[in-house]
């Protein structure tokens, strides 16, 4: 079996390339401003006002559990939607529908989004994403840009593998980044290659409820999994993922996870574990339908990969997928056709924890060796296949021919680009224009803001031969993202009115405050440029409650009018929500403070905003 570059001298060669790579940047970009070809470069990201951008890009916001949201060329940021973490701004976390959804979190860590998907194409109805930080994923309606709903994901410890999707969104597998006992009991560590696994749940999505559903989960060795990809076309039926660390090492994993000579790529079939759900071949464990490969047999394999791979991607035609080590200088393309005849002659060369390991030499096509590109992380596509490999330590993109192994061309990034994305490079038909590097360290790209700097996406050119004509500053990295056609995604202006939604007032003189016991529900509408909780009371924009009482302000915004957004919140009672244009909306809290508190609209909506106030006065106990 053939052997990587060893790690030390890898990683030396790679800080050597690196520095070489950062002074070619400075030159490059020197020369370019010398020849004049900075204002060519302009004028291709120029949108001008009244015309609108091509394409949308969605950015992961890592631990800012956020979602940001880009227009591209032109590279301006849109849109922030908050995810798994809360925001202030429109109230996310704080009304009752997102409270709900974050299920007692504050925060989360979002990583690797992903559209649904219609015939393997971006459908522009859904984003999904997941939370390494609280083991969460989420799902994302387009019409609205807010989130529909969160589900915890059992039996895992951070769903780091991007939320890849089917050919048809049929599921959304999410492996898990740390191995942990089932159910996260407690268990030795001493113990871990017997009672830890590393759990992938297998997601639905009921687009017509718009909610997410756990169908089973698969036990897994207990590795670390990275990212993954859904086959395309002839292999639609299939996925693949990466692992680290199948030494099992359980401490300083720098070293410890980095001993033997390979990992693997997790080849699955999943039509064939649907099927084996189906005929009854899984236990129960936890409320949850468990397939473990040792004991339930089929439709899982091991691919041997160069060690501690991270992205593993189907190209287009679905007839490949490429995956390499970090700490290696080549590519490897693997042949979907191979692997399932290797599966079908059961061309093996072992076996771990009950799953069969394919042989590499009976499904590897070819090694790529781009000269002095170290650490390959991450590949994109474009219209005609050609591959787009992030180089991490010589910090650069390379294009290659997944068909013959050739180097097309190269431009050095500033710096460290872990992923990259391609406009619809995820998709069976890439559209071959744009290609984004999203990098780890800026460094000196930007004016300072002290010790820590903003990450940088840099917008790069794949038309002709590549070349960097952007870059925009993002805080915190952008871990992964997706660029969708902006014509796909079709948004609505206002909320229809939905007759049927007992906490709704449309009408001023609906509006009522109504007791009942210590409960207090507050039926109210707000509009340019007031309140109205009480149309019949002698201040109808004023709320007066107990103390103690359990308050439920339904509020609903009579705006029918595109942009007219308000705001509510209750000063000193750390309280704000967003109630968008035609939208109902609940506070849930307890008056636990007496006194009087002004309560004001803090979205910008007309000339008379400043006008738009009340109060919540709450009396206190005797």
């Amino acid at each position: 079996m053939k052997k990587w570059v060893p790690i030390a001298s890898g990683l030396l060669a790679g800080f050597v390339a690196a520095t070489i790579s950062f002074a070619d940047f400075s030159q490059s970009t020197n020369t370019q401003v010398a020849s004049g070809s900075t204002k060519s470069n302009a004028e291709k990201v120029y949108v001008p006002f009244g015309e609108k951008d091509d394409y949308y890009l969605f950015a992961s916001g890592g631990h800012s559990g956020q979602m940001f949201i880009y227009g591209v060329p032109s590279m301006r940021h849109i849109r922030t939607v908050p995810v798994f973490s809360q925001d202030s701004a429109t109230g996310y976390g704080f009304d009752e529908h997102s409270k709900k959804m974050m299920g007692g979190y504050t925060w989360g860590d979002l990583h690797h989004p992903a559209f649904s998907e219609t015939k393997g194409d971006y459908d522009g109805k859904y984003m999904f994403a997941t939370d390494v930080g609280n083991s969460r994923a989420a799902a994302m309606d387009l019409e609205t840009f807010t989130v529909k709903d969160i589900i915890n994901v059992p039996n895992t410890s951070g769903p780091h593998c991007a939320a890849f999707v089917t050919e048809n969104t049929e599921y959304m597998f999410l492996p898990t980044r740390f191995a942990v006992p089932i159910g996260s009991e407690y268990k030795s560590l001493d113990e871990y290659s017997d009672q830890y696994r590393g759990v992938m749940s297998a997601v639905t999505f009921d687009q017509n409820k718009e909610k997410l559903n756990i169908a089973y989960q698969v036990a897994l060795p207990p590795w670390s999994y990275d990212l993954s990809d859904a086959g395309k076309k002839s292999s639609a039926d299939w996925a693949v993922m990466t692992t680290y660390n199948t030494e099992e090492a359980t401490t300083n994993l720098e070293i410890n996870a980095s001993q033997a000579d390979r990992d693997y790529i997790v080849l699955f079939n999943w039509k064939e574990l649907e099927k084996m759900v189906a005929e009854g071949q899984y236990d129960e464990v936890t409320g949850q339908k468990m397939i473990f490969p040792e004991k339930h047999k089929g439709g899982i394999y091991l691919v041997p990969v160069a060690k501690s791979p991270h992205g593993v991607d189907v190209t287009p035609d679905g007839k490949h997928f490429i995956a390499s080590g970090k700490l290696a200088p080549s590519m490897t393309v693997f042949s979907f056709e191979k692997a399932f005849e290797a599966v079908k002659n059961q061309d093996f060369s072992g076996e771990r924890n009950g799953i069969p390991i394919l042989k590499y030499e009976s499904v590897m096509e070819r090694e790529v060796n781009p000269e002095n590109a170290l650490g390959p992380l991450h590949t994109q596509f474009d219209d005609k296949g050609m591959a787009y490999t992030t180089m991490f330590i010589s910090s650069e993109i390379v294009k290659w021919d997944p068909k013959t192994g050739e180097t097309l061309d190269r431009v050095p990034v500033q710096y460290s680009p872990g992923h990259s994305v391609a406009a619809e490079g995820d998709t069976v038909s890439p559209d071959g224009k744009w290609l984004i590097a999203l990098n780890k360290i800026a460094k000196d790209s930007y004016l300072s803001v002290g010790p820590s700097h903003p990450e940088s996406m840099q917008l790069i050119d794949i038309s002709g031969k590549m070349k960097v004509i952007q870059s925009s500053p993002v805080n915190p990295e952008p871990h992964y993202a997706q660029i969708i056609k902006a014509d796909k995604i079709k948004t609505i202006e206002v909320y229809p009115k939905d007759e049927n939604n007992k906490l709704a007032t449309y009408k001023q003189e609906d509006a009522k405050i109504v007791r009942n016991g210590n409960e207090v529900h507050v039926y109210g509408i707000a509009m340019r440029s007031k309140f109205i909780f009480d149309a019949k009371a002698k201040r109808p924009d004023v709320i007066e409650v107990n103390q103690g009482d359990k308050v439920f302000i339904h509020l609903t915004n009579t705006d029918f009018d595109e942009d007219i957004t308000h705001g509510f919140a209750i000063n000193s009672y750390n309280l704000n929500m967003e109630v968008q244009p035609g939208q109902t909306n609940t506070l849930e809290f307890t008056a636990d403070k007496a006194g009087t508190f002004p309560l004001y609209c803090t979205n910008f909506c007309s000339a008379l905003h400043q006008e738009m106030t009340g109060y919540f006065l709450v009396k206190p106990t005797k």
